[in-house]
């Protein structure tokens, strides 16, 4: 049995493939958003958060052998409690590493952190369109709001979310809620409706729509703010399907 933590667009291919490597796998995810995988029985899949406790009760109870961390590039917890948990239980733990996105360094800001995004941002004095997520919304509200900056948010279309961003002060009416990867014309559309200047974003690499993201920002002539992965967050990944299959399998049946 294998631990699949998800949590990215690639978690439903993965598990795919470890089922058609004929391994179990139970998929983890925090939400409890559709996951297409097929009809593979071997595919179980839980919902809820799960610490470092009740991560180590699941692969003890369950029988795992292996724990594959599929989670957001950012998620830097989620990291660290599978690797935790695994050295704990004495599993091998593989990690799941999405591309880089590739760009134009003259046309991008690099920033170390939220903080410093928020900053930059608000030092160009246009509007801001924030698309990393709800969990750092009033670092960059305050920030917009001392500077005078407007800015608009970009969350996913769930309740927590919605109230995250009016709990950091940002108004109904520059919240825009949507589902991700977006197209390079839904990108275009919003920045050309709200007349944005800055744009924020992770570099959630090609399967999270980092590119079209830019495409976006270069056509509109709109700066882009990308907050750096965390250190050491492509050291011993894996960024290939077919190579993380191999190397899970050979961990497993010589294991």
């Amino acid at each position: 049995m294998i631990l699949l933590l998800g949590g990215t667009s690639e978690t439903a291919d993965l598990a795919e493939a470890l089922a058609a490597a004929d391994l179990s796998v139970i998929v983890s995810t925090v939400t409890d958003l559709p996951l297409n995988t097929g009809a593979y029985p071997r595919i179980e899949r839980v919902t809820g958060a799960l610490d470092a406790p009740s991560m180590e009760r699941m692969v003890r109870n369950r029988g795992i052998k292996a724990i594959v961390d599929a989670t957001h590039p950012y998620a830097a917890g989620a990291h660290e409690t599978a690797r935790r948990v695994a050295d704990k239980v004495g599993l091998p733990c593989f990690t799941w590493t999405r591309e880089p996105t590739r760009y134009d360094a003259g046309a991008v800001d690099i920033a170390d952190d939220h903080e410093h995004a928020a900053e930059l941002a608000a030092s160009h004095g246009r509007t801001v369109l924030l698309t990393t997520g709800s969990k750092n919304l009033s670092i960059y509200a305050e920030s917009c709001r001392n500077s005078g900056v407007p800015l608009i948010a970009r969350v996913l279309p769930e309740p927590e979310s919605i109230e995250a961003c009016l709990a950091a002060g940002i108004e109904p009416d520059k919240i825009v809620t949507g589902r991700g990867p977006f197209s390079l014309e839904e990108n275009v559309s919003l920045i050309r409706k709200f007349d944005i200047g800055v744009l924020v974003t992770k570099d959630s690499g090609p399967a999270g729509g980092a590119p079209e993201k830019l495409e976006a920002a270069e056509r509109c002539g709109c700066r882009v703010i990308m907050i750096r992965r965390p250190v050491g967050e492509h050291d011993h990944g894996f960024s290939e399907v077919e190579s993380l299959v191999r190397a899970v399998c050979a961990a497993v049946r010589t294991g």
